[in-house]
């Protein structure tokens, strides 16, 4: 089993280098609210010359079609990560990837996430509290799930132990202090989950 990584909230050169050098699958850029936020321009230039095959990730909460627009045109993502709900009123085009977020409070019908991934997380985005491990494993049975929500170098092993995801987020957990990414902990959390994908490998 092997586990696709997001890492999640970058906002500089030095921490997409740190992702893409300890062997993330995707990167994630905020244009919500947040201490993480970047512009599209800013997303864009910090993505210059990545390689094609790490997928770069909008994380939107909430917007409106011309804030998706403004980020499908300037920024260029290859998916649009946003609440499950919000995706019928934005016009997104097919070439654009989605990774619909479902939380604790409000779950996917029978079947979301058959040929897509969904992302899981705690009620609250970005505050670094675990999502519903139980019922995230219950969800892992049958969607191609990405588990966020306190993820940490130290417990994203026992996490894959027991949600067995499709794929983990990470953003808060790897910082030394919010909204700053520490190389060291990307590196150690990648480390982690290769380290689980072993212990249960199937």
């Amino acid at each position: 089993m092997r586990v696709f990584v997001k890492i999640c909230g970058l906002s500089t050169p030095r921490a997409v280098a740190a992702a893409v050098d300890a062997g993330a699958d995707a990167v994630g850029f905020v244009f919500a609210e947040s201490p993480r936020r970047v512009t599209p321009e800013r997303a864009r230039e910090l993505c210059d010359g990545l390689s094609p095959v790490i997928v770069r990730v909008a994380v939107m909460r909430h917007p409106a079609a011309a804030e998706w627009q403004a980020v499908a045109g300037g920024f260029a993502p290859d998916w649009l990560q946003a609440d499950a709900d919000d995706f019928a009123a934005l016009g997104v085009a097919d070439r654009f990837g989605r990774l619909p977020v479902y939380r604790d409070t409000r779950l996917p019908d029978d079947d979301a996430g058959a040929d897509e991934p969904l992302l899981f997380e705690a009620a609250e985005s970005g505050q670094g509290k675990l999502a519903d491990w139980s019922r995230a494993a219950v969800l892992a049975r049958r969607c191609k799930l990405v588990l966020a929500g306190g993820l940490t170098p130290e417990n994203v092993g026992d996490a894959i132990g027991v949600v067995r995801p499709w794929g983990v987020d990470v953003s808060s957990g790897v910082e030394s202090k919010r909204g700053v990414k520490d190389a060291g902990r990307i590196a150690a959390f990648i480390q982690a989950v290769r380290e689980a994908e072993l212990a249960h490998a199937d």
